[in-house]
C-alpha cells in the first residue's frame, strides 16, 4: 500500500459493478472480509458497489470442465473491476497445462489487456518482528514492483514438450517488443514521479538479448521523464540486495518472470506473504488480488490472513474508481486492528491476540465506521 506517497485527490460518487471471483482455496474466505469492508466503506461514504460473482479456476474446472468459463470472462468484461481470490491446488495438479486453474489468470490478463502488474511492499511498524531481517534494514520499507504482466516467457511461442532420441526437451521462448516494454516502462515512471522519484529497471542484459532491448526501451522512455532517476540492475544481483537493503528501491520495473519471482521476495519483507496486495492493470479494465495463493494448507481453518485481499481492495478504490479518501480508511482501519494488537496466525507475536479470517475483517470493519 502507498498511502503515505498518495496523491491528494477529492472523492468522488460511484456507482460501480464489482466481478468477485473468489476462485479456490482460501479465497473463498479472504474475499468475503474484502467484500464486508468494501460494504463499510459505501455505509459510512455514501457509495454504491454491486458484486456480481463467478467462477474461475479449480472451482470452475470441477463446473465446467474450463478454468475461465466464457460467462466469467463476460462478467469480468462488463463490470467496472475485477476481485480475485486465489486460484489452484494439489486436487488439480496433474491436469493438462492448458486448463490447469493458473491458466485463468493467464487468460483474464491477456483477455482483458491488464498488462501492468503493480505489488507494494510496506512494512508496518508493528509486524517488524515478523520479517526474519533485523529492523535495521527493514524499517521505513516502502516499495513498489512493477511486472509487465502479459508478455515474456509465460506467452512466447514456441514453447512445449517434445520427444527426443534419448527422452524429452521442454521449451518456452521469452519474447518483448518495443510496444510492451515501452507501456510498462511509462506505468513505472509515472508511478514513481507520485513517490520517491526513483525508477530501478531489472534485466539480465548481460546475457539475454530480450532483457537487450528492454534495458535499450527503458533509456529511451526515461528521457520523457527527467525528474525521474533511473538505474540498471541485473535480476541476480536484484535479488541479493533486496535482502541486504531493500529501502534503496522505490519503484522496480521488470519482465514478467523475473517480477513474479522478485515481488515474491518483496513480499516476506514485510513479514508475510499474507499482508501484500496487487493490482494488475490495462487501458480499460483492471483485476486486484492478494500475492498470496490459494493456501489449500490452511483452506477451511478460518486462520488465513484477508489483509492482502483487503488492501487489494483499497487498490481499487484508488486506482480504478479514485476514491482516495475510502481508500486511506481502509488502510487507516487495517493500521487499526493491528496497532491494537490484533494478528493472524501468519503474524502471530508474543503479547499479541491471535484471531481468525473473519474476526480480522470485524476488526477493521469497526476501525473504518468508528474512525
Amino acid at each position: 500500500m502507498m498511502s503515505a506517497r498518495r496523491c491528494n485527490v477529492m472523492s468522488t460518487s460511484v456507482n460501480a459493478t464489482i466481478a468477485t471471483l473468489p476462485g479456490d482455496g482460501v479465497g473463498h474466505e479472504v474475499l468475503p472480509e474484502a467484500i464486508k469492508v468494501l460494504d463499510a466503506i459505501a455505509k459510512r461514504f455514501g457509495q454504491q458497489f454491486e458484486f456480481v460473482p463467478a467462477i474461475v479456476g479449480g472451482a470452475a474446472i470441477d463446473a465446467t470442465g474450463q478454468p475461465l468459463p466464457d460467462a466469467t470472462l463476460d462478467i469480468a468484461k462488463r463490470s467496472d473491476a475485477v476481485l480475485l481470490g486465489a486460484v489452484g491446488g494439489p486436487k488439480w495438479e496433474g491436469l493438462d497445462y492448458s486448463i490447469r486453474p493458473e491458466r485463468a489468470l493467464l487468460g483474464l490478463r491477456k483477455e482483458l489487456g491488464m498488462f501492468a502488474n503493480l505489488r507494494p511492499a510496506k512494512l508496518f511498524p508493528m509486524l517488524a518482528d515478523a520479517s526474519t531481517l533485523k529492523l535495521e534494514v527493514l524499517a521505513g520499507l516502502d516499495l513498489l514492483v512493477v511486472r509487465e504482466l502479459t508478455g515474456g516467457i509465460y506467452f512466447g511461442e514456441p514453447r512445449g514438450v517434445e520427444a527426443t532420441p534419448t527422452g524429452k526437451k521442454g521449451f518456452n521462448t521469452e519474447v518483448y517488443t518495443t510496444e510492451e516494454i515501452t507501456r510498462i516502462a511509462r506505468v513505472a515512471f509515472e508511478a514513481a514521479q507520485q513517490r520517491g522519484k526513483h525508477v530501478t529497471s531489472v534485466d539480465k542484459a548481460n546475457v539475454l538479448e530480450s532483457s537487450e532491448l528492454w534495458r535499450q526501451v527503458v533509456i529511451e522512455v526515461h528521457k520523457d521523464y527527467p525528474s525521474v532517476c533511473l538505474d540498471h540492475i541485473y535480476v541476480d544481483n536484484c535479488a541479493m540486495q533486496l535482502i541486504r537493503d531493500p529501502r534503496q528501491f522505490d519503484v522496480l520495473v521488470t519482465t514478467n518472470l523475473f517480477g513474479d519471482i522478485l515481488s515474491d521476495e518483496a513480499a516476506m519483507l514485510t513479514g508475510s506473504i499474507g499482508m501484500l496486495p496487487s493490482a494488475s492493470l490495462g487501458d480499460k479494465h483492471a483485476m486486484y488480488e492478494p500475492v498470496h495463493g490459494s493456501a489449500p494448507d490452511i483452506a477451511g481453518k478460518n486462520i488465513a490472513n484477508p489483509i492482502a485481499m483487503i488492501a487489494s481492495a483499497s487498490m481499487m478504490l484508488t486506482h480504478s474508481f479514485h476514491l482516495v479518501d475510502e481508500a486511506n480508511a481502509i488502510e487507516n482501519g487495517i493500521f487499526s486492528a493491528l496497532d491494537q494488537g490484533y494478528r493472524t496466525h501468519d503474524t502471530q507475536s508474543p503479547g499479541c491476540t491471535t484471531i481468525g479470517t473473519k474476526e480480522m475483517g470485524d476488526r477493521i470493519v469497526e476501525a473504518i465506521l468508528k474512525s
